[in-house]
Formats: structure tokens, C-alpha cells, sequence
């Protein structure tokens, strides 16, 4: 059985899997594409999120933290997960603080499109923005490698990016530092560009 990688639209968090497909070279290992419908999703993931990967046994792994734990390992360990211990958990550390980063953009997205009818709650979104703040600036001050990749500087590329896309919080101008460390990003993994949603 060909393993799947099952996405919708452009998930930040899909993409991480994409790129690490394309990084790790698994693209002959592992289609990509959308689930049938949301009743096999929620047989796949109780919680109906993707990304989902689908493994050879037919077993769904989620989220996208055990997706790329799962891809390292498949393309032999330690290439975007250090072994040693200091180098392992910074690379933990900087992928969970931009989960955290794509968690407060996506409710801010989350905050007008679920609730079209009502006025959008400020304090709510100025929360979920100080969080992006925040983490943008820990980010800026101290930013991961892009060369060797770890899963903190996919998380990272992915988070901005997606910001970019969304619109959620206008970090360009407040961290030029970043803007430089994504550009780059891409110009030392131009494939990156090839994970990039359309849509």
C-alpha cells in the first residue's frame, strides 16, 4: 500500500508535510492528496483534522508533529530531528513555538469565518495577535538554522508564510530580521516553493 498524506486547502500545517516529503525525498513514497469526505476523515481522525498520514498498514498518523517525527524516521533519523539532546530539543522548542504562532493566526481567521453574522470580539483578536507578536519577536531575537533544516525552521518558514497569505498580523515592517531569514530560507530550499497553496 502507497502511504497518503491527506490535506485541505491550504493548511500551514499540511504544508509542513509537503515540503518535508519533497526535502526527505519520500515523493515516491507518498501521494498527496484530499480526503473523500468528512465522514472517512473522521474514521481515519476522530477529530477530523488534517494533515492525516495515511502508513502502509493502514494506520492514520496526526498531527503534524507526529507526521514529520514520522517522515525523519522513515528517511533514516536525525535529518530534520537532531539525535543529540541539546540540538533535538531546540529544534523542538522552535517548531512547538511556531505551532503556537499558527494555532493564534488560525483563530484569528477562525474568529470572522465561523462568526460572519456578528461583530468580531477585539480582545479576542488582540490576544490571539499578542500571542503572534510574541512569539514573532522570541522568533526574531534568536531565529533557527535554515541550513541544516530542522523541523523548528519548517514550522517557522510555514508560520510566516501562511501569515502572509492570511493576513492575520502585518509582521513585516516589526521584524526585518525575519523577513530576512525567510528569504533566505527559500533561497537555500527553493523546493519550498513548490509546497506553496494557491489557493
Amino acid at each position: 500500500m502507497t502511504m497518503k498524506l491527506l490535506l485541505r486547502g491550504p493548511s500551514p500545517f499540511g504544508r509542513k508535510g509537503t515540503f518535508a516529503i519533497r526535502y526527505l525525498g519520500l515523493s515516491d513514497r507518498i501521494d498527496i492528496g484530499v480526503p473523500d469526505d468528512e465522514d472517512s476523515l473522521r474514521l481515519l481522525n476522530p477529530l477530523a483534522k488534517v494533515p492525516a498520514l495515511i502508513v502502509e498498514d493502514g494506520t492514520a498518523l496526526f498531527d503534524s508533529r507526529v507526521i514529520l517525527e514520522f517522515l525523519d524516521m522513515l528517511a533514516g533519523g536525525g535529518k530534520i530531528i537532531p539525535t543529540e539532546t541539546g540540538p533535538r530539543f531546540d529544534a523542538l522548542r522552535y517548531a512547538a513555538m511556531a505551532d503556537g504562532i499558527l494555532e493564534a493566526a488560525l483563530l484569528v481567521t477562525y474568529e470572522g469565518r465561523y462568526r460572519p453574522d456578528q461583530t468580531p470580539y477585539e480582545p479576542w483578536l488582540d490576544f490571539q495577535r499578542g500571542k503572534i507578536g510574541r512569539g514573532l519577536a522570541a522568533m526574531a531575537a534568536k531565529p533557527p538554522a535554515a541550513d541544516p533544516l530542522t523541523i523548528g525552521g519548517i514550522g517557522l518558514a510555514c508560520a510566516l508564510e501562511y501569515i502572509d497569505f492570511r493576513e492575520q498580523y502585518d509582521w513585516r515592517p516589526e521584524f526585518p530580521a525575519l523577513v530576512a531569514w525567510l528569504d533566505g530560507f527559500n533561497a537555500t530550499h527553493p523546493t519550498f516553493a513548490e509546497s506553496k497553496p494557491s489557493a
